[in-house]
């Protein structure tokens, strides 16, 4: 398949294929570890996660009660982690790992391809834009099938991109990459890449001889991936397999439509790929039809639908992000002086002065200096204390002086600019995770209300009814402190019950006593409360 821009495939200096590596590997550990489970996505796969590695393999589950919202792939790879490595670090530390690994597939293969496109200093600027996307760093942090959607895109498309030279070989990673969708994120994911390899299907390039041959492999390797896993449910568990499949179904209808909200998401998720790609199809606007680029549209164009057709969030928007980094890359390079001097500019003042920001919070928590800034901190969190980490503070030092050696000494050169706004994320990131990251952990972790109800309920409270308790707190409940509830006829019995409330409201409840209220520090919109059945 010819490239995009014509330009040469020599290997690219080993320090810069080291660094970029490094840089990656950086970017994918800082904040995946080192906190406990968070609300929401967070603490609920994990919750999931830690359901499989108690024995339930099959069936995911939050707290004993079945959740059928996505395929297991990701909680499967999950528990593993959390069982091969929970000797090492806290279970949910080595679970987290999961999004390392996939997130690690993601970014390996999106250089294979822009490398195998567009030469070999785009196998470089490729992940470094991927990790430079705001849209990419939350959900590449924490515990999120969603990230598996995207490795099973970009196995696709490497297919696709692999179709006409080899078929066979194209055919069986498309295949794969759509089975992989599947399992991770649902029949939404499967959807997009099917989408895509219909729409290039019209095109010259992708009906050769072999074409019938890759669509039968793609087939059989698909299916091979897809079935097992709702066959077993179906076989095993009829009910459960039929909430799955109305689930699937309704992931399916149009739920969102094109709102200000989309528009929002996609304008500040999207930076800087999607100005980046406009540009690279606008430098291509002669030639669009060229399979490389014909590719990466119709993979935009599919992911954006599907995004418009869901609800505004940042994980229905991560599969757009794929094919748009690639075509970013095709343009990061071709900036007009201007533009790129305008880009590099931007994004050294930005981070910089992000990075100024973040060690004036953190020295203000660690001394109460500046007072009024210190306060800032201790208000939405009352009671915590934060203590002097020598590794945390000498990570931090060492980034802040790595961030100020690129600036100054990154040589001039046409991806300069998406170098170092990559750098700069990283640089912001890693000082965020090293200097705030125990007063993140603080109001966002559950431990503190989960320890709480252990004390008020003992060892043996018998079965603890709840109403109105959400997910998130359910899996946190019995995560930190093996607490489960039932809700409906199961509970009527029950001598305990939780119930998530507004602060506000009113606490006397016939029938029961209270005997604990709780909330995370500094939360002002959620209480918990424990009641005692009167007697």
């Amino acid at each position: 398949m010819p490239d995009l821009t014509d330009r040469n495939h020599s290997p690219a200096p080993a320090l810069a294929r080291y660094g970029t590596l490094l840089l990656c590997a950086i970017w994918l550990l800082a904040g995946t570890v080192g906190h406990d489970p968070w609300k929401a996505d967070d603490v609920l796969h994990l919750g999931v996660a830690f359901g499989m590695a108690g024995g339930d393999w099959l069936v995911p589950r939050i707290a004993g009660d079945p959740w059928l919202v996505s395929p297991p792939l990701y909680h499967w790879v999950a528990a593993l982690c959390g069982k091969l490595l929970g000797g090492l670090l806290p279970w949910h530390d080595a679970a987290r790992l999961a999004s390392v690994l996939f997130g690690g597939v993601f970014l390996a293969i999106l250089s294979r391809m822009a490398q195998q496109l567009l030469g070999a200093s785009a196998a470089l600027a490729a992940p470094l834009l991927a990790i430079g996307t705001l849209g990419l760093l939350v959900p590449l942090h924490e515990a999120q099938p969603a990230i598996v959607s995207i490795s099973g895109f970009i196995i696709s498309l490497w297919g696709l991109s692999r179709w006409q030279q080899v078929p066979l070989h194209g055919g069986l990673l498309f295949g794969a990459g759509i089975g992989i969708g599947f399992l991770g994120a649902g029949i939404d994911s499967a959807a997009i890449q099917l989408a895509t390899g219909l729409m290039l299907a019209l095109h010259p390039a992708w009906r050769t001889r072999g074409s019938l041959v890759a669509w039968l492999a793609a087939a059989a390797i698909a299916l091979m991936l897809m079935v097992p896993w709702p066959f077993l449910l179906w076989q095993q568990a009829p009910a459960l397999f039929d909430l799955w499949w109305i689930a699937e179904k309704g992931s399916a209808t149009l739920r969102g439509g094109f709102s200000r909200n989309h528009f929002e998401l996609l304008a500040w998720a999207s930076w800087p790929v999607l100005p980046l790609a406009v540009w690279s199809l606008w430098l291509e606007r002669r030639h669009l039809v060229k399979p490389p680029t014909v590719m990466l549209l119709a993979a935009s164009v599919a992911a954006l639908v599907a995004f418009f057709a869901d609800e505004p969030k940042a994980t229905a928007l991560l599969p757009a992000l794929v094919p748009l980094t690639l075509l970013a890359a095709a343009g990061a390079g071709r900036l007009r002086r201007g533009a790129a001097s305008a880009f590099d500019w931007f994004g050294m003042m930005t981070f910089t002065l992000i990075a100024a920001l973040i060690w004036l919070g953190g020295i203000s928590m660690l001394t109460g200096e500046p007072a009024r800034i210190a306060k800032n901190f201790s208000k939405p969190a009352p009671g915590f204390i934060a203590e002097a980490s020598t590794l945390a503070i000498v990570l931090a030092i060492a980034a802040s002086v790595g961030w100020i050696a690129v600036m100054l000494r990154t040589p001039r050169s046409p991806w300069r600019a998406a170098a170092r706004w990559s750098v700069g994320l990283t640089t912001i990131w890693l000082l965020l995770m090293a200097l705030w990251l125990p007063w993140i952990d603080y109001g966002k972790s559950y431990r503190s209300v989960s320890a709480d109800f252990r004390h008020a309920l003992g060892n043996h409270p018998g079965c603890i009814a709840r109403r109105n308790l959400g997910l998130a707190q359910r899996a946190s409940l019995d995560y930190f402190n093996g607490i489960r509830t039932i809700g409906g006829n199961r509970a009527k019995d029950c001598r305990y019950l939780i119930m998530q409330t507004a602060p506000r409201s009113e606490k006397e409840l016939a029938g029961w006593t209270l005997i604990r209220e709780t909330s995370r520090p500094g939360d002002k919109s959620e209480r918990l409360r424990l009641y005692r059945r009167a007697e």
